[in-house]
């Protein structure tokens, strides 16, 4: 298994990730561009895990290992050592190109880079790395901690090798990996933002609040979780970006184009649980 887990990026799925790995007694690496980000990442990493201690999960002994394993870092060339890295950077596929062009230069080759994108295409954000065999897709869901689920992305030329790392790698964490082709959307997207576009229109044309509809799918679907509250969950911001990237890549396919609503949503900095308000009000929740 890998020695050295390197992650970059410090936003909610990054820290999730590091959090998983560090209580199955990895040592990560946790990147970003300043201290403060990283400073907040291993802050909010900590408390979660004191909430841990807190539900009988884990000891307090477990929350002090846990923390010694992440050492934080500030230059991309310092995770050079690291035989396998984790991107978990914004969804826009030129930033993650440029994530991975830096971390190709950097790193062994024998190093396995795999990107959290929820959307956009494995082959071609590794396109221009050196080993095109190691760079593969771990789509990771919201929210992580309870989410079972992993799509492990297998890109045109990621080989088996890699996959059965990775596979391995998610069984540790106490996930399920499924593999899936590098097709826009992948599979859970393509299931899921149909469904929230329809939501969106039922709201955007006064048919029904967002209470009504999340309860209505929910008894229907018999699921925990509504299309708001899930959207809410994923954060507005990612869930426009993977709804727009779905439409760009089906060659703008109508039922598949963004709603209004959530650009809307967006622009005002209405993204979800991440700051308090998105669909629902969280700030009461959060507060506790």
């Amino acid at each position: 298994m890998f020695k050295q887990l390197g992650i970059v990026g410090t936003g909610t799925m990054g820290i999730g990730i590091a959090q998983l790995a560090v209580l199955s007694k990895i040592d990560v690496q946790l990147y970003d561009v300043n201290d403060t980000l990283l400073r907040r990442s291993t802050v909010r990493i900590n408390a979660n895990l004191r909430k841990m201690v807190n539900l009988g999960k884990i000891s307090q002994e477990e929350v002090q290992a846990s923390m010694e394993r992440i050492r934080t870092r500030t230059s991309l060339p310092d995770l050079g050592n690291c035989d396998f890295i984790i991107e978990s950077v914004i969804e826009d596929i030129r930033v993650k190109k440029d994530v991975f062009k830096h971390l190709d230069a950097s790193t062994k080759s024998t190093t396995i880079l795999a990107s959290t994108t929820s959307s956009r295409s494995i082959t071609s954000i590794g396109a221009n790395t050196r080993n095109p065999e190691r760079i593969i897709g771990v789509h990771f869901f919201n929210p992580i901690e309870t989410s079972a689920l992993v799509e492990v992305v297998k890109g045109y030329k990621t080989n088996n090798e890699t996959i059965e790392k990775i596979i391995a790698f998610v069984n540790l964490l106490g996930k399920t990996p499924i593999i899936v082709k590098d097709t826009p959307g992948f599979i859970a997207n393509r299931v899921s933002q149909p469904l929230f576009g329809e939501a969106l229109r039922l709201l955007g044309e006064n048919v029904a609040d967002v209470e009504q509809i999340d309860h209505i799918v929910k008894i229907i679907g018999g699921i925990p979780a509504g299309p708001f509250e899930s959207m809410d969950q994923i954060g507005i911001d990612t869930a426009f970006a993977e709804a727009q990237s779905l439409f760009e890549q089906s060659n703008g396919e109508p039922r598949l184009r963004p709603h209004p609503i959530l650009k809307q949503m967006v622009e005002s900095g209405w993204l979800g649980k991440k700051t308090n308000k998105g669909f629902f009000n969280y700030e009461e929740t959060n507060a506790k």
